[in-house]
């Protein structure tokens, strides 16, 4: 999968003390051991290296009933972890000049300024603020332009733009690609792999898969029935994460939760972004200004998770661990530094990275449980990976 080449010698090499990285490892073999899950792959990474990369369990492929071993070389869906990929790639629209937050997306998708939606600024779409969380957009009408641009029309507000936030799982990021293809004039798929995914050194990451690979794609799974979280599916209903096994779907790349990739990937991507914006392969994707100003924290106070309310901390397109004791709700266990930032995905996926140490994690699953098993998974495996430092 090339990310070998940056493999570590032995991760003290990189600072990483080897006993602690081992019960990272230990905690996400436990959940495969106990038959919780069928599958886990793990990765930490420090000073543009991996410190090591783990593969526990069994996978299904193409929609087949065998069972087959896990490797670091199997590939899954990523969901929500995208968010912060394709996020980049607007990062860096913003330091070409090419895109303000401050823009109306209608200036710039005229088409999408219909139903009182003509106010709607790209900050408040990058910050989940913009009030259409449940606009309905099939994967398979990006690629018909008529279609996804009367989709864009006929999308209409739950609430008013920046009164409170809820989360859009899949309708942002929808409008965050077709502000990169009219900004770039270039397919989004096209421009994040050769501005962020190619010069980051994370060729592995796919936003789009070509179908030659999805024979090596976990395929995912309900291990126990779906129940629904507090507030309700929304988008992410039991029937949309299974459409992710489909090849077609796989092929479209959605931009809010359909990259396909590993632990190693998602790990290695985040030392770009941790290490100043220079990526593993030592090619600059973004300046170390820019990254800064897109991990500052934007939403107030009042943009409150529903039911658990709580603050989101939302930087443009990724989410800040914060200091005042939700971290660990928001994906970064407990033992992050507040700046730690990053995305994680449905399921479980796990993406981020801490400028106060330089870590950066990956983790990934094909098996979906309830909320309550994935928090307490997340937690432990994110607060074991924020305190590898060596000494």
């Amino acid at each position: 999968m090339g990310f070998e080449r940056y493999m570590a010698a032995k991760p003290e090499d990189i600072g990483i003390d080897s006993e602690k990285l081992e019960a990272v490892f230990a905690r996400a073999k436990r959940d495969v051991d106990d038959g919780t899950l069928k599958s886990a792959q793990v990765a930490v990474a420090r000073h543009g290296r991996l410190a090591g990369v783990r593969t526990f369990g069994t996978v299904r492929h193409e929609g087949r009933a065998e069972e087959v071993p896990a490797t670091n070389d199997t590939l899954y869906t990523i969901f929500s972890c995208t968010k912060a990929i394709v996020g980049a790639a607007t990062w860096a629209l913003c330091e070409e000049g090419l895109l303000r937050i401050d823009e109306r997306v209608a200036e710039i998708i005229p088409e999408f300024g219909t139903n009182g939606k003509d106010g709607i600024t790209v900050e408040q779409v990058m910050l989940h603020i913009a009030g259409f969380p449940y606009a309905p957009f099939s994967p398979l009408d990006w690629d018909d332009s008529e279609r996804r641009l009367q989709r864009f029309a006929s999308w209409r507000l739950n609430w008013a733009p920046g009164t409170r936030f809820e989360y859009h799982a899949t309708s942002a990021h929808w409008v965050l690609a077709e502000i990169i293809e009219r900004r770039t004039g270039k397919d989004f798929r096209a421009y994040v792999r050769e501005r962020i995914l190619a010069p980051a050194g994370v060729e592995g990451l796919y936003l789009g898969l070509p179908a030659e690979l999805n024979g090596r794609v976990a395929d995912v799974r309900h291990l126990i029935p779906p129940v629904p979280p507090p507030g309700g599916w929304g988008e992410v209903t039991p029937e949309a994460i299974l459409q992710f096994n489909r090849p077609e779907v796989r092929a479209v790349g959605v931009p809010g939760g359909g990259g396909i990739g590993g632990a190693a990937q998602l790990a290695l991507f985040y030392q770009a972004l941790v290490n100043g914006g220079e990526g593993p392969s030592g090619k600059r994707i973004l300046q170390p200004e820019t990254i800064a100003w897109a991990t500052e924290v934007r939403t107030k106070d009042y943009h409150r998770v529903p039911i658990l309310d709580y603050p989101v901390n939302r930087a443009l397109t990724v989410v800040v661990a914060g200091d005042d004791g939700n971290m660990h709700l928001r994906g970064f266990g407990r033992t992050c530094s507040p700046r730690a930032f990053g995305h994680g995905g449905a399921g479980g996926q796990i993406g981020w990275c801490d400028p106060a140490t330089g870590i950066s994690l990956g983790y990934c699953t094909d098996g979906f449980l309830d909320e309550i098993q994935q928090g307490r998974r997340i937690t432990a495996i994110s607060s074991l990976a924020a305190q590898c430092a060596a000494g």
